[in-house]
């Protein structure tokens, strides 16, 4: 059963100690090259830069990688997939090989009602 709304508005749910707030989002996943531990290094400082740029625009909500250098995922606010997607792909380790696919899903994430905090 799925408890998200169907449109990309925002919906409220209250319970007896606090009103809660769906924000719907767009999870993407980006998957590392095999050899991306060595070909990242040139560009993480720049990566970093540019995540925390669009952190502090509001664009991504939280963003990481795995441990075992794997893949990263991103909380990004868009209207829609193909705009999440376009966001994530003008990072520096797509365009440098780094990572070598994304993809999008959207996802319901709660907030306090009002305040945007998680």
């Amino acid at each position: 059963m799925n408890d998200l709304p169907t449109d990309t508005a925002t919906a409220t749910a209250t319970d007896t100690a606090t009103a809660v707030t769906i924000e719907l989002v767009w999870l993407v996943e980006a998957t590392y090259a095999p050899d991306a531990a060595e070909t990242r290094v040139p560009f993480r400082d720049d990566h970093v830069a540019g995540i925390q740029a669009r952190k502090d625009a509001g664009v991504y909500i939280e963003a990481g990688a795995f441990a075992d250098v794997s893949g990263s995922v991103i909380l990004v606010r868009a209207a829609d997939e193909a705009e999440a997607i376009a966001i994530v792909s003008d990072d520096v380790y797509l365009r440098n090989g780094v990572w070598v696919e994304i993809r999008a899903r959207q996802f319901g994430r709660v907030t306090r009602a009002g305040t945007g905090a998680a």
